[in-house]
């Protein structure tokens, strides 16, 4: 979850090393919460208040909600802060397409360990294939990343191929807040804590808002679980693009009918 903004395209015997891990890196108390697959984990803002991670729900496999998501992926998917990996895990199962991108080093590493294929990666660094991806997701308030959902959404239409489609969880309540916050592994002010680091925090309104000032075209919102998601597409087009395709293709037929051009490489 880096801001970095500019940094040079990496090479192929680059892209699987690390780019920058902070404020994520190893030993601090998200990646000590990942090795073991525990919390108590929190985002802790500056004036004290807290966000309790769903550690224990992020390293098991995808439940029921998670899968109904991916079942409306289309085409090869990107998911922007992986974490430990259970949707990218969950699509290779399927004979999905897929790559993860996290800053975490220890999340990179469960999550190619469950059988999922991820790189070390802010989204505001280069990734592979930008402009190819047919599926964005931003899951379990991966909308925060960086703190400006505007610049994050202008980010994500530059990595989807044009009429791309974006999954998004939001949050459950109405809200549009930017802070700084620190990762750390009990509420009392003494405990280790993580660098400070920009985040933010939208509910479906504030998502579709913002959305709509950058270009995007909303597809449908919906709750599953106890939690609210959002699907929109980019309007950026181009005069070659191929017709989006309809989310009621199921999986299977999804993975075999892959272009040649798809950005992942079969494994």
């Amino acid at each position: 979850m880096s801001t970095a903004h500019h940094l040079a395209p990496p090479d192929s015997a680059e892209q699987l090393s690390l780019v920058t891990a902070a404020p994520w890196s190893t030993g601090d108390p998200y990646s000590d919460a990942l090795r073991t697959g525990r919390g108590p984990l929190f985002l802790r803002r500056t004036d004290g208040w807290l966000l309790p991670l769903d550690v224990e729900r992020w390293c098991a496999a995808a439940d029921a909600v998670d899968l109904e998501v991916l079942g409306r992926c289309e085409g090869a998917v990107l998911d922007i802060g992986c974490g430990p990996g259970r949707l990218v895990a969950a699509l290779a199962a399927q004979g999905q397409r897929a790559l993860g991108i996290d800053v975490s080093e220890a999340a990179v590493a469960r999550a190619a360990r469950l059988g999922g294929q991820a790189l070390c990666r802010s989204v505001f660094e280069p990734v592979p294939a930008e402009g190819r991806w047919d599926t964005a997701l931003l899951m379990d308030g991966n909308l925060g990343i960086g703190g400006d959902p505007r610049a994050l959404l202008d980010r994500l239409s530059q990595l989807l191929a044009p009429g791309g489609l974006l999954i998004a969880e939001t949050a459950p309540v109405d809200v549009d807040e930017r802070f700084s916050v620190q990762v750390v592994h009990h509420t009392g002010a003494r405990d280790a804590a993580g660098a400070p680091f920009p985040w933010a925090r939208l509910g479906t309104l504030a998502l579709l808002r913002h959305a709509a000032h950058a270009g995007w075209h909303t597809v449908s919102q919906w709750t599953a679980g106890g939690r609210c998601f959002a699907a929109l597409r980019s309007r950026r087009t181009s005069s070659n693009a191929e017709p989006p395709k309809s989310t009621a293709v199921i999986s299977s037929q999804r993975a075999r009918n892959r272009s040649p051009q798809s950005p992942v490489t079969d494994r």
